[in-house]
């Protein structure tokens, strides 16, 4: 069921959350504590986020596109004392009175998956928990490495929910029994197996720090959101595991304009990567820490460094923004780096982002909006398999507010091998 070698090859199944309503709830007051940057309007959100997972629908087929609360609703129905257990520890981390216990163990497994994401109880008027809006970025929940998943732990406590419910969903869902059954969880929220360093630092690893870049090589980015020893922490299992031969940590700006290293690049094809280029390409404030399995290590002064020399020695940047400033850091801010490969060779983006699209030109690639693409799909004009060296762009004016792109939005689990 897990299989996932590769950032570029053919996906085949993935998670994603729409944009639920709990999403509305969040006041200019509160953004900031939610991490969420900024107030959105809620319907346009999800006409953009639906327009997005129709193309994933139309690409990988609908029952590989799979809603996170449609799974965490089925996980909930076959055990009881799992189902109570998970209301109770969801009331104990809210710091509810255990009256509530009561309340949520009445309620229908959709209407308990839907509050336990939203936090509100239609049927009473009753807001139970806090909105936990980020959900939708199913990217940082779990990582697939080859057949084993990496459950992540979220360095700040609005995500807390988030962790809660993703343990839940891969301990509990029928669909993940063979990877429970052959010991391929990482549950990096184990405090006895992942506890914190002699000196109190604690495991954090969100899944945008993280890219299964080749069959031997675990991408790690060290940033805002993922601590260094989470890094060791992580090296350690996957290595133990037999998983991988390198880990490759990434050290970025602790910054939130760069939280995760796939905000600052992606890989689309095998011999091309999106990036901004102060980072990524010239090695600024960044390097790269190779770790191999026999202990030993390389040191790179960049990330271009990097692949060049143990990637491929064609490797090819696009810049965003087409390198230029002021227009590199304006379109890295509204993800101009941050795509998602369905297939080499073929990545969905914001539309937003001008100079991006030009460099994507100027390196011979097909440039053509989801709203133009997808009627052409319908009518039968064109199949999603003929879709060769393009770029699909995506409406974005709220979604692009909520700081993250179709890289962030998307969970992979199934990739053909390469």
């Amino acid at each position: 069921m897990i299989n996932v070698n590769s950032e570029i090859g053919q996906l085949k199944m993935v998670l994603v959350h729409r944009p639920d309503d709990g999403i509305s709830r969040i006041s200019p007051k509160r953004a900031e504590e939610l991490l969420f940057d900024d107030i959105v309007h809620l319907p346009k959100m999800q006409e953009e986020h639906d327009s997005f997972t129709d193309v994933l629908r139309a690409f990988i087929g609908a029952e590989n596109v799979k809603e996170v609360q449609t799974l965490l609703e089925e996980s909930l129905a076959d055990n009881e004392d799992t189902r109570l257990l998970l209301i109770r520890t969801a009331v104990d981390n809210e710091e509810l009175s255990h009256d509530m216990v009561t309340i949520l163990s009445k309620l229908d497994n959709k209407t308990l998956a839907k509050v336990l994401i939203t936090g509100y109880l239609k049927e009473s008027d009753h807001y139970i928990f806090d909105p936990i809006p980020n959900f939708i970025f199913t990217r940082d929940i779990a990582v697939s490495v080859k057949d084993h998943i990496i459950i992540t732990k979220a360095a700040k406590e609005a995500r807390s929910r988030e962790n809660l419910l993703t343990r839940f969903m891969f301990h509990a869902h029928p669909m993940f029994e063979s990877v429970r059954e052959g010991d391929r969880i990482i549950n990096l929220n184990h405090v006895d197996q992942f506890p914190p360093s002699k000196k109190g630092e604690k495991v954090s690893v969100e899944g945008g720090d993280v890219m299964m870049l080749a069959n031997d090589f675990l991408l790690v980015g060290c940033s805002e959101r993922t601590t260094d020893h989470a890094v060791q922490s992580l090296k350690k299992a996957v290595f133990d595991k037999g998983l991988v031969k390198n880990v490759v940590q990434i050290n970025i700006p602790n910054d939130r304009s760069c939280m995760h290293i796939d905000t600052l690049f992606t890989r689309i094809s095998e011999t091309d990567i999106v990036c901004y280029k102060p980072t990524i390409f010239d090695g600024t404030s960044s390097n790269v820490i190779v770790h191999r399995v026999d202990g030993n290590q390389e040191i790179y002064s960049s990330v271009r460094a990097f692949f060049w020399a143990e990637i491929n020695r064609d490797m090819r940047f696009i810049f965003a923004g087409d390198g230029e400033s002021p227009y590199q850091e304006r379109e890295q801010w509204t993800d101009g780096c941050n795509l998602v490969a369905l297939r080499p060779g073929v990545a969905l983006t914001y539309d937003r982002n001008p100079l991006t699209e030009k460099a994507f030109k100027e390196a011979g690639y097909n440039v053509v909006h989801a709203n133009k693409l997808m009627p052409e799909i319908r009518k039968g004009l064109i199949t999603a398999d003929q879709v060769k060296n393009t770029i699909i762009t995506l409406d974005s004016s709220e979604l692009s507010r909520a700081r993250g792109g179709s890289h962030c939005m998307t969970c992979p689990i199934i990739r053909e091998s390469i």
